[in-house]
């Protein structure tokens, strides 16, 4: 059987088509991603931009051109963080009926950790536990801890309203960030993961999927060009990780969309991204560990067991 597993986040519309591997894994046919911004301005206005909306439905029908080519037998499309946010949402969901064939589904918060949590402890099943499984996303930051194995455990997942968008457009607008700047988003970050009940003292193995974490990795390995291989299973230790912090938050976006690894849509809100995730290593014990799958190898692996 042939799936598609759609994520569309605050800042990407991803897709995945793929097949049941021997192993109980995934066997990739397509994966891809483009950079949307559907929560461009959400966080201030409560509602989808209308440029931000048209270049979300053209990513879905894009994708539908894929998955009609391999033939695809069943297509879940999950929304994230933007799409609970807007009120104008109606607008996504008839776009996204009209060109896929399928409803989008707003999925909670605490589903978008355990879909992100499986995926990646599918891809890492040896990994030492508990594992905690990071997702930064756009608009919220995905935490999870628990165990691998054949189903894996969740002993603790939630879903903070922290991510490189949100974060960037309500706490660094400059160009680079100020000393005051990155001190205000410092102390929200701060207060949301002190409250959160997260154990991170226990944590054995941590766990970074998704874009920030991977576009971090290529950067921290001075990659030439992005290489999902290289990236995937790389370590960045927390004394990097800080490090390649303060260098993201010192610079311009220009000089960001030049790093050779760099999507350059991504450029701006990356600093973001890594300041979440410099909070969240000066937590743990453990050096951060980089996985490509995700909450769609999650999607994926949940249509094929259906």
């Amino acid at each position: 059987m042939t799936v598609a597993a759609i994520d569309c986040g605050t800042n990407s519309v991803r897709l995945l088509v793929a097949d049941a591997a021997p192993d109980g894994g995934l066997a990739d046919l397509d994966r891809r991603l483009i950079l949307t911004r559907l929560g461009q301005g959400v966080d201030a206005t409560g509602r989808f931009h209308p440029d931000a909306l048209q270049r979300t439905l053209d990513a879905f029908a894009e994708y539908a051109a894929v998955i009609a080519e391999h033939r695809v037998e069943r297509v879940r499309l999950v929304a994230t963080s933007a799409a609970r946010d807007a009120s104008n949402r109606d607008e996504f969901f008839a776009g996204a009926r009209e060109r896929l064939g399928v409803d989008a589904e707003i999925i909670s918060g605490d589903e978008e950790a355990a879909l992100s949590f499986r995926g990646a402890l599918t891809a890492l099943p040896d990994v030492a536990t508990p594992a905690l499984v990071m997702d930064i996303g756009g608009g919220s930051t995905e935490l999870v801890i628990g165990a691998g194995g054949t189903v894996p455990r969740i002993d603790h997942g939630l879903s903070l309203d922290i991510g490189s968008v949100r974060v960037r457009e309500r706490f660094l607008a400059g160009d680079p960030p100020t000393a005051e700047q990155v001190a205000r988003a410092s102390d929200y970050i701060d207060s949301l993961l002190d409250s959160c009940g997260i154990p991170f003292g226990e944590v054995a193995t941590w766990i970074g999927v998704g874009g920030t974490a991977t576009s971090l990795s290529a950067v921290n390995q001075r990659l030439p060009e992005y290489d999902r291989v290289k990236v995937h299973g790389s370590t960045i230790t927390r004394s990097d990780l800080a490090a390649l912090t303060q260098r993201l938050l010192g610079a311009a976006v220009a000089q960001v969309r030049d790093l050779p690894s760099m999507h350059p849509k991504r450029a701006d809100v990356i600093c973001a991204g890594s300041l979440i995730a410099d909070r969240v290593g000066r937590r743990v014990s453990v050096d951060l560990t980089v996985s490509e799958s995700d909450i769609l190898d999650g999607i994926a692996l949940g249509l094929l067991g259906a």
